[in-house]
């Protein structure tokens, strides 16, 4: 028998051949094969690191021309002198040799060239901010881990934001897919921006679990506290060992807006402009230091930069003057922000009288006969904020401390203002917020709670439009003295800050924007509406109190 080859068929049934081996034998020929699989192991393994080490300088090399394009004189994304040096997975990503975005020279430059964790590119309108923003993360996007996250408070202004993410990503990166479900960019990398809005502050919690190395805000002056922007640092974190050096989070802005107050505080009135200095807390103004103990102890934990933007820096808006015009036409207060990029004008601000020259004032030591008032706005996951203030004898009120802190229950608020009255006369009348009476289960209230570790508190007039009247009335001179009814030490400084800054309600022009950060304006609005006489109102009510304050003949004076 044979097979189709021709050739004769092993018979099946013949017997099988044996073989006799040593044991010496078996063992010789086993370890041979072992040290013939081990060597080949070990060559793979050599090919494979050498060909991930050039790999790796390839895509190094291409990176760092790729970023020089973006950051440095030549002020180019994507060039041919990159191209030529450019891995395959690089060259790839470009669709054509020419230059697709150039830096304007200063501030825009300097923004996208800045090694600071986090800056602010704010100011004039027009001076190309959102650009840049759109900008800065693509030299990141070469890696496979990079992960960004821009925002913009509405769903209109993101979209906008879109659209111009679409001239510019997809000539950066032709391969680049926007997926309309997820709002996100995803590059040939396999990097990812995610473009979202967050209209509402509490809605940042949706962002828990998440990690990103580089987080944007676009219009930053649109949210009325800081809250956003200090629990997107926590999500500023990732495991590549390249990103990690470059982790930034970056934010442009105008003057004003609800949000003003604090971007200036953090931002503006912390350094000069274009100068890189320690991150301070926000509420207290002390810098953020490491700890004692920690290698890196009494240091700087992060830097910050402001840099203004100007419309000068942008040739482009400047060519016909159209723009400038536009701009110069506009009402006093905008003009200043949006073209000059002033941000000590207050847009709409509800107290426009208000001037620290003529009502802030430095400390001085009071008479102790003067009547002391004490009035407080509570709140825990939002500031709680006590004010003392004292009568004088032309009944106008000096605001002469302020306690403003942030996550204090009720039992550690009275704690805190009973050692700061250890000092000074006990209040003789004290206001809490109105709602602080309010129950919400079995237990006591907050002012209860308050109340019996030996805080008193009476309910507070809670008409807001009356409130707002008499603190203008209050503003404005006494015709006696030529003087403010109300004069504020200069160590109050969220009263003063939220005096000078809140803005009016866009639906009701008689109130303030409650958006904004009011704890210690309501807490003065409390203080001011108690209408205590500093006579006879205080002669009544300290009977019991042997101590001697100013009590005048004429009973009626003051009312």
């Amino acid at each position: 028998m044979v097979n189709k080859r021709g050739r004769p068929k092993k018979d099946p049934n013949a017997p099988k051949q044996s073989y006799n081996l040593s044991t010496i034998e078996r063992a010789r020929r086993a370890t041979q094969k072992r040290i013939r699989d081990q060597r080949k192991k070990a060559a793979k393994a050599t090919a494979k690191a050498e060909q991930h080490k050039h790999h790796a300088k390839k895509i190094e090399k291409s990176a760092k021309k790729i970023q020089a394009g973006l950051t440095g004189t030549a002020s180019r994304l994507i060039d041919e002198s990159d191209l030529t040096v450019a891995s395959e997975s690089v060259r790839d990503l470009v669709e054509d040799q020419e230059v697709i975005f150039r830096p304007n020279n200063g501030p825009q430059e300097e923004f996208l060239s800045s090694s600071e964790e986090d800056v602010l590119y704010g100011g004039a309108a027009g001076g190309g901010k959102s650009f840049a923003l759109l900008v800065d993360p693509l030299r990141y996007c070469h890696n496979p881990n990079h992960r960004g996250l821009l925002l913009r408070r509405t769903l209109d202004e993101l979209t906008e934001l879109i659209d111009k993410s679409r001239q510019l990503y997809t000539k950066a990166f032709p391969k680049a897919v926007f997926r309309e479900s997820k709002s996100t960019w995803v590059f040939p990398s396999g990097a990812t921006m995610w473009f979202t809005y967050l209209d509402r502050d509490k809605d940042v919690t949706r962002f828990q679990g998440q990690a990103f190395n580089w987080i944007g805000i676009d219009e930053i002056t649109q949210y009325p506290t800081p809250y956003v922007w200090d629990y997107l640092r926590s999500r500023l974190r990732t495991t590549d060992d390249e990103l990690r050096p470059y982790m930034s989070m970056r934010c442009t802005g105008n003057p004003g807006g609800v949000g003003g107050w604090w971007i200036k505080k953090m931002y503006i009135d912390a350094s000069e402009p274009d100068v890189a200095f320690p991150a301070k807390d926000t509420e207290t103004g002390k810098e953020l230091l490491w700890p004692d103990g920690h290698p890196k102890a009494r240091q700087p934990l992060f830097y910050r930069k402001f840099i203004p933007a100007r419309l000068t820096d942008n040739p482009y808006l400047m060519q016909d003057g159209r723009y400038e015009a536009m701009l110069r036409s506009l009402p006093e207060v905008e003009r200043k922000r949006l073209l000059e990029g002033d941000w000590d004008v207050a847009e709409g601000a509800a107290f426009p009288e208000f001037s620290k020259p003529r009502h802030v004032v430095d400390p001085f030591e009071m008479p102790t006969n003067w009547p002391r008032i004490r009035a407080a706005d509570y709140g825990y996951a939002s500031p709680s904020c006590v004010l003392w203030g004292a009568i004088d004898w032309d009944n106008n009120i000096w605001i002469y401390r302020e306690l403003y802190v942030k996550q204090h229950t009720a039992e550690q608020l009275a704690d805190r203002i009973m050692d700061l009255e250890q000092i000074d006369p006990t209040p003789h009348y004290s206001v809490l917020d109105a709602s602080c009476w309010n129950r919400t289960g079995f237990g006591p209230s907050i002012a209860e709670t308050m109340m019996r570790l030996g805080v008193r508190w009476t309910p507070s007039d809670r008409n807001r439009l009356q409130g707002k009247m008499e603190i203008h009335r209050r503003l404005a001179d006494n015709p006696l003295t030529k003087l403010p009814r109300i004069r504020i030490f200069n160590t109050c400084s969220n009263t003063i800050r939220q005096l000078a800054g809140i803005p009016l309600s866009k639906s009701n022009s008689e109130d303030v924007d409650t958006k904004a950060e009011d704890h210690a304006y309501d807490a003065l609005r409390y203080l001011v509406m108690c209408r205590m006489s500093p006579h006879v109102s205080i002669h009544k009510s300290l009977n019991s109190i042997k101590e001697q304050v100013y009590q005048p003949q004429d009973n009626t004076f003051g009312y």
